[in-house]
């Protein structure tokens, strides 16, 4: 006789619903934007009524900016070179798993405010690292190689291009060195 499986507590089953329909809008902002994305298809995609999502998330926007939210990582670098390595590996770690909270606010950016602010607040925290950048320069060349980042991640996950999208991450990141690099060291007077 086998031993009965214990079921999940209320709690745990009310966490794993409410972590399924995050997924699932998850996957659905990133694939359709914020305007495309409906509660309906978030609760078909979870597997759940349309009124349960509401009940937990409260609105479209509140389960958006759940969706989307990310976590930086740091960049605790103090030297260029250390800054430069250290943002090629975030980099790296994006090309091999999807990050789908980004790619959510990065889909719905141009169309929906919290995204575009979502997107602006991670470029800030990326700014951050200028303070390891020297030169006059600083803080723009620090937001010129957000911006690289960002590019690349949207273009191979995104917009799919060709090459990008079945490149080996490594490589990716081999080609991207020497201009992180350069952008991440003075070579001005200031």
């Amino acid at each position: 006789m086998s031993e009965p499986t214990s079921r999940p507590s209320r709690a745990q089953q009310r966490i794993d619903t409410q972590e399924r329909i995050l997924s699932a809008a998850g996957r659905l902002f990133a694939a359709l934007g914020y305007d495309r994305t409906t509660i309906r298809a978030v609760a078909a995609a979870a597997e759940v009524d349309a009124g349960l999502v509401m009940h937990y998330f409260g609105s479209k926007e509140q389960l958006f900016a759940l969706a989307t939210k990310t976590e930086t990582p740091l960049v605790t670098g103090e030297t260029p070179e250390e800054v430069a390595e250290q943002l090629l590996g975030i980099l790296r770690q994006s090309l091999i798993e999807e990050p789908i909270a980004s790619l959510a606010a990065l889909r719905s950016m141009l169309t929906h405010p919290d995204a575009a602010a979502e997107v602006g607040n991670a470029h800030a925290e990326r700014v951050k690292v200028s303070k390891a950048i020297p030169g006059v320069d600083g803080n723009l060349r620090a937001a010129v190689v957000s911006a690289i980042l960002i590019g690349v991640v949207l273009g191979r996950h995104l917009v799919k291009l060709d090459e990008l999208a079945d490149a080996d991450p490594d490589e990716i990141v081999e080609l991207l060195r020497p201009a992180v690099l350069s952008l991440t060291k003075a070579d001005r007077t200031e």
